[in-house]
């Protein structure tokens, strides 16, 4: 029994005429006979009661009748899905961030973007440690990582920057560099933190780069994980912190100052993780569209 058995079956029993049913199939009528007694043989039971003058559905063949309109209509749909799959259009893809990607909105913006061009691809995002990112997207359990550089990467994993911006000073509001504690302030000079106990956040790059200028071993106070976290140990007057610019726009926290570092500014950037051979057309869509995304500048 194949699908063409079917096919034919379900034209003649709606049309209860074999030459014009044979017709709509393009076929001969006697090829139509041949496929339905075929189907008969292979079902023991006979499906049309055929005369001369009338052609009428058997009780067995109205019953099958409902039955092969099921399950051709549910082929068709496993087709379509298949195929749409195929192209990128159904799927499912797993993100990976760090928090401050969602600080910055451009988690938030790719993911909006994505799902405006391919509404029936389901996307989930999940906050992880940086550093596990790239060894899940190795593993297949994340497809899309987005992480704050620099981060070690296997060869087989590129990325793409989205967005740059500087490190700047976190200080408790009491502390003896914080001022008046308004916004600005004079520029806090590298070696004037060298007594300082830091709150580290994952990304320690900029805390390394003042340690650098200022000629000194940080002295490291807690390393609990997340930016929030961070920021509020260093509002309850644990120690200093050196984290990206974008925390002063979007966490705000009693008892927390914000400083530049006197110098250079020292660059910081979130970018995109994924594998440089994806076999999966959906995701395939999503580094297409982070591959044509410029840079977010974040003063």
């Amino acid at each position: 029994m194949e699908l063409r058995h079917l096919r034919a079956f379900v034209v003649a029993a709606r049309e209860l005429h074999f030459a014009r049913a044979a017709e709509m199939l393009g076929v001969s009528s006697s090829t139509l006979t041949l496929q339905v007694q075929e189907l008969e043989r292979a079902l023991q039971a006979r499906l049309f009661n055929r005369t001369k003058r009338s052609v009428a559905l058997t009780p067995a063949g109205e019953a099958f009748l409902a039955e092969t309109v099921a399950v051709l209509e549910r082929y068709d749909r496993a087709v379509n899905v298949g195929r749409r799959a195929g192209r990128g259009q159904v799927g499912r893809v797993e993100l990976g961030h760090v928090g401050s990607a969602a600080f910055t909105g451009v988690l938030q913006d790719q993911m909006r973007r994505f799902r405006a061009a391919w509404p029936d691809v389901m996307l989930n995002a999940s906050e992880l440690p940086m550093d596990q990112l790239p060894g899940r997207l190795e593993a297949g359990t994340v497809d899309i990582g987005f992480v704050r550089l620099p981060v070690s990467l296997p060869a087989a994993i590129a990325s793409h920057v989205l967005v740059r911006d500087d490190f700047c000073l976190a200080l408790p509001s009491g502390h003896r560099l914080a001022g008046d504690g308004r916004p600005g302030g004079d520029p806090i000079r590298a070696r004037d933190l060298a007594k300082e106990a830091f709150i580290v956040p994952e990304q320690d790059l900029g805390l390394r780069e003042v340690a650098r200028r200022g000629r000194f071993a940080p002295r490291i106070a807690a390393v609990p994980g997340s930016l929030l976290s961070v920021l509020t140990h260093v509002s309850l007057g644990a120690g200093v912190a050196i984290l990206p610019s974008v925390v002063k726009r979007v966490i705000a926290l009693p008892d927390v100052v914000f400083r530049q570092v006197a110098g250079p500014g020292i660059p910081s950037s979130i970018a995109a993780l994924y594998r440089r051979h994806e076999r999966s057309p959906a995701v395939r869509h999503f580094i297409e569209q982070i591959r044509n995304t410029e840079p977010l500048l974040i003063d």
